[in-house]
């Protein structure tokens, strides 16, 4: 898969979490050769359980309008933590209780913290400069004919 397009569905389900108001929305990008299974983690808190499903029903529910389904889906009833895994990234969905329990982000100290807007602007940078880098290739063409 290609970076830009992954980056973009994280992106997506970055805007799941929020139109629920999550809390405490952290992305983690996982070291190559941490033995890591996945890409990424895409992790936020619930307040109370019936927030928590709707958090990772928007978040299925927009990554599937991209065609994206998850590989694994865990917790969903309990509602303490669900994990959704679509294999290049694992988004965690946590009550605040859980989350300090886990403490995911001590595990993975090793990971790079990037702020979900940063993750955003990157892909959209990479798309601005594959365009312009397109236009003047296409321009160089012409002058050339």
């Amino acid at each position: 898969m290609k970076k830009n397009d992954l980056k973009h569905q994280i992106h997506e389900a970055i805007l799941a979490c929020q139109e629920k108001q999550a809390e405490e929305l952290t992305v983690l990008e996982l070291e190559k050769g941490s033995g890591a299974f996945t890409d990424y983690f895409v992790m936020c808190n619930g307040t109370n359980p019936r927030q928590i499903q709707a958090i990772a029903d928007a978040v299925d529910e927009r990554l599937e309008k991209l065609g994206l389904r998850t590989a694994h889906t865990e917790g969903y009833k309990q509602a303490e933590w669900v994990l959704l895994d679509y294999v290049d990234f694992v988004v965690h969905i946590f009550s605040e209780k859980a989350r300090q329990f886990y403490d995911l982000e001590r595990l993975w100290k090793s990971a790079q913290h990037i702020e979900p807007s940063d993750l955003l602007r990157k892909a959209k940078k990479t798309k601005t400069s594959r365009t312009k880098r397109g236009e003047v290739g296409k321009n160089q063409q012409k002058l050339q004919a």
